[in-house]
């Protein structure tokens, strides 16, 4: 099925996104600093592009695991029932954690895997975010470091999709339907 028409209008330039990767890094970096090795999660899919950057930016010894987890399937908003696609391959017990997701909107589908990945005890547990939609939370969830604070808009790009496109866009964009009045 074709989605509804729509141009996309950018948000946020790779430049932008680069510089502000740079930044995260660091401080990641800084808080992280001495640890043996932290297993970055990638939330997928929208997060591959961003963990790919981000894991390349910091000076750690890293591991990097994913977990995919939908609440969107196809559509523009959340269905808020979180199902889980596909867990870790390793374990997180005792060791230092950074989740890495692309974008909060309502919160569910983050709430679902922290509480998720809680429950197997890591000794740190941090979120690492690109993109925070706070006007459109509904459960309270929030990251230790967030890339951009964005208004309420439906966007694609950098490793963010709009049934299953756009996700190689090298910035962040905003879908406008063009069939709307």
């Amino acid at each position: 099925m074709q989605p509804r028409p729509y141009v996309i209008d950018q948000m946020i330039s790779a430049k932008s996104i680069a510089a502000r990767i740079e930044a995260l890094a660091t401080q990641i970096r800084d808080h992280f600093h001495g640890t043996d090795k932290l297993v970055v999660v990638g939330l997928l899919r929208g997060s591959f592009v961003f963990i790919a950057d981000l894991v390349r930016e910091l000076d750690l010894p890293v591991e990097v695991d994913f977990l995919e987890a939908s609440s969107y399937g196809d559509a523009t908003h959340s269905s808020r029932e979180v199902r889980i696609l596909k867990d870790l391959r390793g374990e997180i017990a005792g060791r230092d954690v950074l989740v890495v997701e692309d974008i909060v909107d309502t919160g569910h589908t983050l709430t679902h895997v922290l509480h998720l990945l809680q429950s197997r005890n890591p000794a740190r547990m941090e979120v690492c975010v690109l993109l925070d939609k706070p006007t459109r939370r509904e459960v309270e969830v929030s990251a230790t470091w967030t890339g951009f604070t964005i208004p309420d808009e439906f966007v694609v790009g950098y490793g963010i999709d709009f049934a299953q496109r756009n996700r190689n866009l090298p910035y962040i964009g905003k879908v406008r339907f063009t069939d709307t009045p």
